[in-house]
């Protein structure tokens, strides 16, 4: 017995001596899960990887005395798939945090799963309000954008240049549908109407047919409620029939800079758009992304940008909390202002809305722009409480229980000084 407490007194004498940062390393391990093969593999795709990385390595991780490592999965823009993979990635691999997750659909079905589980679910690519509405969740931070804030930006900016009249080429899921919604709720109240809608197979090739019933009707704006390779395709398709040269314009409700890489500007003058992130914004975001292209062989798209800041704040978190228990880091992105080079000074509401400006761009022409990726002129920046939905408008639960604990505190400490004076 004594050998037995000698050797223990030995061993924790050993252990004392250990530099403390060895002793207090965490593991943390992202899984970004995204479009790697289909049609949002240019805005999302290894890019997204890339973006994490560099969260990683801008961080210090190592030196802060975190172990960082980063998974990577296609979900294939299949809800079922995403859930399987995430569920394993949680049970197997430990995974702590799951990152970008483009179509809403999936966002949605992870949503739920992370919802009761110890891991937190940083969204970048998924557009859907409800993430931060009915469907809101104590595990979820909603980055990059959503429908409302592109339906108030883009949809908003044509009906004040007088498109008072729109017919919406929708994809056929929850996206499409809640992006034609916001849109559609933004063209009424403004004094315009929709004369017609069409929903077309996700994804989709041909759109022939729906551009051609969309030109019949005689809308002065056809909406485009799609994303990626669906919108490159329509706009094409477009331009082959001459559709705006006959005078109607095209509205590309969810568009990013790789998208415009990928017409041309020749095809893609004059589109107007909402982004929250443009490489050539300053100086900041100019220099991130020429490193960020010196590895991925283009710029980044608005989704890799946004991962880049949810895996920042989120490593930021850990650090501050000394763990990554779910309910303890995402009160902590919380309470902490969220500050990186991209999207600049924000906060996380209780909603699990990331707060920032939004931009409204629209496309030069060739002779506009000075060189490769120069695509932008900048019309307007749209105020971070103007682009994103109100707090109190969404459903969320978390508001009304953040509201209930506000007015909780007050009637505790009035109730103290009550007795003290007694």
């Amino acid at each position: 017995m004594v050998r037995q407490f000698a050797f223990a007194t030995s061993a924790l004498a050993v252990l004392a001596a250990v530099p403390a940062l060895a002793q207090d390393a965490i593991d943390v391990k992202i899984g970004v899960l995204n479009d790697r093969s289909g049609i949002y593999s240019d805005i999302s795709g290894e890019g997204s990887v890339i973006a994490a990385r560099m969260a990683v390595e801008d961080f210090g991780a190592e030196e802060k005395g975190l172990n960082v490592e980063i998974l990577s999965a296609d979900h294939q823009n299949k809800p079922d798939v995403a859930s399987t993979v995430t569920q394993q990635w949680i049970d197997e691999e430990g995974v702590n945090a799951i990152a970008d997750v483009p179509t809403s659909s999936a966002a949605l079905a992870i949503n739920e799963i992370i919802r009761n589980e110890d891991a937190v679910f940083l969204n970048s690519g998924a557009a859907t309000t409800e993430l931060t509405g009915g469907a809101c969740s104590p595990h979820t931070v909603h980055w990059t954008y959503d429908t409302y804030a592109l339906a108030h930006g883009t949809g908003g900016a044509m009906v004040r240049e007088g498109g008072d009249s729109w017919f919406f080429i929708t994809a056929d899921y929850a996206f499409g549908h809640q992006l034609e919604n916001d849109t559609t709720a933004v063209i009424e109240e403004a004094g315009g109407e929709v004369v017609g809608s069409v929903r077309h197979p996700f994804p989709g090739s041909d759109f022939s047919s729906f551009l051609l019933q969309a030109q019949a009707s005689g809308a002065k704006v056809i909406g485009l409620a799609n994303a990626g390779g669906d919108t490159v395709n329509a706009i094409t398709q477009a331009s082959e029939f001459g559709i705006t040269q006959a005078g109607q314009a095209l509205a590309g409700l969810l568009m990013f800079v790789n998208d415009v890489h990928a017409l041309s500007l020749e095809t893609a003058q004059g589109l107007v758009l909402t982004e929250s992130f443009y490489w050539d914004l300053n100086d900041d975001t100019r220099a991130w992304s020429e490193r960020y292209m010196e590895e991925a062989g283009d710029m980044p798209s608005m989704v890799q940008a946004g991962v880049y800041g949810s895996v920042l704040h989120y490593l930021k978190a850990v650090e501050q909390v000394g763990s990554t228990n779910a309910d303890e880091v995402v009160a902590a992105m919380k309470e902490m202002p969220t500050d990186d080079p991209l999207f600049g000074q924000g906060e996380v509401r209780a909603d699990g809305r990331k707060m920032h400006d939004m931009y409204l761009f629209q496309v030069k022409t060739p002779e506009e722009s000075e060189g490769d990726w120069d695509y932008y002129n900048l019309l307007a920046t749209i105020p971070a409480e103007e682009a994103f939905r109100p707090l109190d408008e969404g459903g969320c639960s978390l508001v009304e229980e953040a509201a209930a604990g506000g007015a909780e505190e007050p009637a505790a400490e009035e109730e103290a000084e009550g007795e003290e004076a007694n």
